[in-house]
């Protein structure tokens, strides 16, 4: 079996009395889709912050790619290859949809971005930017204000913000939210095309995407992994039918 492209070991997080990422463990592997479920409050996006970076461990390791980020700032495992998005869609309203995806490849290369430049180092930039956006079905929208762009398309953009980065791991934090059935639907044909093409950590409470998408589902409850499995193993799991799942499992 193929060493995980991200390998969590007795990772926790506590805010004073509150314990919110409980001794998690858990790995990804390179390819997967990894899902990880759970009621509101459980825990999810704090996990997320910490693999991401943007908030401390208290204790636990965090591995990515044979090596241990857990001390790494947020900017470093970027460079590593560790791309996410968010619950709330983070896109620059006023700069295009090729624009956007401009600034994420001009990131990755370590400058800094500037509106005049080298028109040369601009297509070279540009042409990276519209690869991504023709792979999240955008291009036709490339020189759209990000702003004006449907709920659906601004959280595609942001997945191919992510994926201008040259991710190795995608971190997904709710892609779904807020979408109507239409877009939900496209974009989960969208991240079924990235599968195997990219390691996916999956966070999202539609039910409906996780158990079409996922090659494995992680439950986390109160803070703790109380489940990880295949899906219809997870499914089947009279501990998550009792405390997460319910009538959805049925």
């Amino acid at each position: 079996m193929a060493e995980p492209i991200l390998g969590l070991s007795g990772v926790s997080k506590r805010f004073g009395a509150l314990v919110v990422s409980d001794d998690v463990s858990l790995t990804v592997a390179p390819g997967e889709l990894h899902a990880l479920i759970g009621p509101n409050g459980a825990g999810k996006t704090t996990l997320i912050h910490q693999i991401a970076g943007s908030l401390a461990s208290d204790a636990g390791r965090i591995g990515f790619c044979g090596r241990d980020i857990t001390a790494l700032p947020m900017h470093e495992r970027a460079r590593l290859g560790l791309a996410r998005s968010f619950q709330i869609t983070s896109v620059v309203p006023g700069f295009s949809a090729l624009e956007n995806v401009a600034l994420a490849v001009q990131a990755r290369s370590g400058s800094s971005f500037r509106f005049f430049g080298n028109a040369a180092r601009e297509a070279a930039l540009n042409a990276q930017a519209l690869e991504a956006l023709e792979t999240v079905a955008l291009a036709a929208r490339a020189d759209v204000p990000a702003g004006l762009l449907s709920h659906g398309e601004k959280r595609a953009l942001e997945l191919a913000i992510a994926l201008a980065m040259r991710p190795k791991l995608l971190l997904l934090d709710e892609p779904m939210a807020g979408t109507g059935r239409e877009e939900s639907l496209k974009l989960v044909a969208l991240l079924a095309s990235l599968k195997g093409r990219y390691a996916i950590l999956l966070v999202e409470h539609d039910m409906h995407a996780v158990f079409s998408l996922a090659d494995r589902i992680s439950v986390l409850i109160y803070g703790r992994i109380v489940a990880s499995g295949a899906p219809d193993a997870v499914r089947a799991d009279p501990t998550v039918r009792a405390a997460y799942l319910g009538e959805e499992a049925a």
